[in-house]
């Protein structure tokens, strides 16, 4: 009975650590981040966003801000004063948690205006995340995620197997 609770605990581990390692972190604007010069809705729809996965803004603390508008009016004529939540660490990370289109903008004055913006769409799904665009450094820094993922889910695999096979 306890080899069974143990080989149980080890796969429910294993199980919840792959879906963590399934989830993709995207930088935002990929190697411009989020600056003014970035054309944030090209970069948006060269990527593909799932539940679960995370946006990493990276820019100027007290340049930029990262604001979470709550619509799409909101975001067309740049309501920042309307916005769901506000980040300025420079260093920004917001989990995808649900499917659907979400809106962030630059807090500065005059920035969302110029365009420092963008909506991106969150899809529900079991497959990896991946940017459509392997060309681009966003979907190199991302695809280097993955690979990290895989390696780390095999490492864990590879020192589980001792502890099975001592088991029986």
């Amino acid at each position: 009975m306890g080899r069974t609770n143990t080989v149980l605990l080890v796969l429910v581990f294993a199980a919840l650590f792959t879906k963590e390692t399934l989830a993709a972190q995207h930088v935002v604007g990929g190697s411009q981040g989020w600056e003014e010069s970035t054309d944030l809705n090209s970069w948006a729809s060269g990527e593909k966003f799932k539940v679960g996965d995370q946006l990493v803004f990276k820019y100027t603390s007290g340049l930029h801000s990262v604001v979470e508008l709550p619509n799409e009016s909101a975001y067309k004529s740049c309501n920042t004063g309307s916005a769901l939540d506000s980040k300025s660490s420079g260093n920004d990370v917001v989990k995808l948690t649900k499917a659907g289109t979400r809106y962030f903008a630059c807090g500065t004055l005059g920035h969302c205006g110029q365009g420092m913006k963008m909506k991106i769409t969150t899809v529900a799904g079991n497959t990896p995340s991946s940017p459509s665009s392997p060309s681009s450094s966003a979907a190199a820094s991302s695809s280097s995620s993955s690979l990290r993922s895989v390696t780390s889910l095999f490492g864990i695999a590879a020192l589980s197997v001792p502890l099975l096979l001592s088991m029986f």
